[in-house]
């Protein structure tokens, strides 16, 4: 599990689970979100939202693994930039440390 730090206060976290990050890369949701500045802003939480309401929409009922996710991490009330930029580090860390194969196991 890991507790993403939604505001520079530290007053509100958002725990993400190994699952809700498998969905991420399974679904590479997070690829080539962040330009080539590397700065997060809004937009990239707006593109990010967009990008799984979008896939939602398409995968229908198929995507409970999506609709969990969204439920829990991509629209959470509090999930800004600030957020995002915490949720990328952590998604870097589980991916060096989960290998692919075992999410399919």
């Amino acid at each position: 599990m890991y507790d993403i730090q939604l505001n520079e206060s530290g007053s509100r976290h958002l725990c993400v689970t190994d699952a809700h990050m498998a969905t991420l890369r399974k679904y590479n949701l997070l690829d080539g979100l962040v330009g080539s500045t590397g700065f997060v802003t809004e937009e990239e939480v707006n593109k990010l939202r967009r990008r799984v309401e979008a896939l939602t929409l398409s995968q229908g009922d198929e995507a409970k693994d999506l609709l969990k996710l969204s439920a829990d991490v991509v629209f959470a009330d509090k999930l800004k930039a600030f957020g995002l930029k915490h949720l990328l580090e952590a998604f870097r860390q589980y991916c060096a440390t989960t290998p692919v194969e075992s999410e399919e196991a």
